[in-house]
């Protein structure tokens, strides 16, 4: 249940990131598809509102985009098919999300991070719900990626997707996705107990508890 959720692999870190102290999010998991099809998945307004949500915007480096009822930012790296950097804005924050694509034998290996300072706009938010708040919704985006990926056209039904997640099975998926983020969290030596009650509160809040 906790891989069919995203990645394969988490791990959060701490990091300096343009000169301040930041928290790492990286989620890392591997598609039976290639890294040019798993780039285009990833990249194209069509393909992105088949699993994402819709986006518009200038669609090429230096450009802004904005991701429907989310976050919107810049592109400040595009190196087809294997590099994405972009600003993520979103509630008055700013964050930073990097993907790479590379060749994992016949498959496509993708290597997500979500970086955010420690301190600024968004400092309350992640003390209250730690990595696992950026965590959990990557792991369901991923999740909605792979089904795509499996499925050459397949669109995923927001409505229904919500539906399940909102189901027993998709709440359990959402609380082991939350556990093994806690888990990850504490690995990097962050306070178990902390990282437990967070998690907790991410996961209530995914599951409209």
């Amino acid at each position: 249940m906790t891989n069919a959720l995203g990645a394969q692999f988490r791990q959060v870190e701490d990091r300096e990131h343009l000169g301040q102290s930041a928290i790492v999010v990286v989620a890392v998991r591997t598609y039976d598809t290639t890294v040019e099809d798993l780039w285009e998945a990833i990249t194209t307004p069509e393909r992105l509102a088949r699993w994402f949500v819709p986006v518009e915007g200038d669609l090429k480096l230096g450009g802004r985009y904005q991701l429907k009822g989310n976050a919107s930012g810049t592109i400040t790296r595009c190196d087809p098919p294997r590099a994405l950097d972009v600003t993520w804005e979103f509630g008055g924050a700013t964050s930073w999300v990097t993907v790479r694509l590379t060749p994992d034998g016949t498959r496509a290996r993708l290597t997500l991070e979500h970086i955010a300072h420690r301190d600024g706009v968004g400092k309350d938010h992640l003390e209250k719900f730690g990595p696992g708040a950026v965590g959990v919704g990557w792991d369901l985006g991923l999740h909605g990626l792979g089904l795509h990926v499996a499925e050459p056209g397949a669109t995923i039904d927001p409505a229904a997707f919500e539906a399940w997640s909102m189901s027993s099975e998709g709440k359990a998926a959402i609380r082991a996705t939350g556990e093994a983020w806690a888990a990850a969290h504490a690995a990097s030596g962050a306070d178990a107990g902390e990282a437990r009650a967070q998690a907790e509160r991410t996961i209530a809040f995914y599951t409209g508890a």
